[in-house]
């Protein structure tokens, strides 16, 4: 009340430090907290705020599957594509990192993607034309920078990106190329991790079963995507996703 927030419910902000957040969550005078973040600091926050029952609501990242199915409309999903993992530089908890293609599409959808993500404007984000603008700090370009090499350590096929712009213009700002990588694993760093950059993993599957097993086979469990014109399995797919959210 002293700092002028409303009583009950909280939004534990991280900028305000951890010991400010702490107090929060322990406060008896606290009813909720609200968090979205990393995992290690949901877990603390769950393991104070249970010393009074306080109820906790938790948005801790994701390694969200992007499904794309044989008989989808491939133009509208290429777009929905770039939009899930390129928005916001992929910084977002709920980007659509794992791509799922299958197989029987996979080189003409491949070829569409990396083809429209070539044309990406990348630039100045207050500048309208501008398509991928840099990443929130240096730090964060160095942990994509970091998962990108281990990517093609580990065997996947960069298809595109994968490194900093060159120009003047990309000096003040933490730029980086919007990246794909093929033939990406679903054991690979890049596929269970969330880098929380412009970094896509595409990986292939045959059947309903295989895709399925695929998805879920992550310890993330935010949100998902499935591309197809058959209602029926779109909605049965859906179902079976350990996702709070399906698009």
């Amino acid at each position: 009340e002293r700092v002028g927030l409303p009583r009950g419910v909280v939004n534990i902000i991280t900028g305000w430090g951890r010991e400010v957040g702490a107090e929060l969550v322990k406060h008896p005078g606290v009813d909720m907290v609200a968090f979205t973040g990393g995992t290690e600091t949901g877990k603390e926050i769950m393991k104070m705020a249970s010393g009074n029952v306080k109820k906790v609501s938790l948005e801790l990242g994701g390694k969200s599957p992007n499904i794309v199915f044989g008989d989808a409309d491939l133009e509208v999903a290429v777009d929905g594509t770039l939009a899930a993992i390129f928005l916001n530089q992929g910084q977002m908890c709920t980007a659509g990192s794992r791509l799922l293609i299958q197989k029987e599409i996979h080189d003409e959808f491949s070829e569409k993607l990396v083809s429209k993500t070539k044309k990406l404007k990348i630039g100045n984000g207050l500048n309208p034309d501008t398509d991928i603008g840099p990443v929130i700090s240096e730090e964060q370009r160095k942990k994509d920078l970091h998962y990108i090499e281990w990517g093609i350590k580990e065997g996947a096929r960069l298809l595109v990106g994968g490194k900093i712009p060159e120009g003047e213009e990309f000096k003040r700002g933490f730029f980086i190329e919007p990246t794909i990588f093929d033939q990406v694993k679903n054991d690979m760093k890049i596929a269970q991790d969330e880098i929380f950059g412009p970094v896509l993993s595409v990986l292939t599957f045959s059947t309903v079963e295989e895709v399925i097993e695929l998805a879920n086979d992550t310890r993330y469990g935010l949100a998902g995507m499935v591309w197809t014109k058959d209602i029926y399995k779109a909605t049965s797919v859906a179902q079976r996703l350990r996702a709070g959210t399906v698009w």
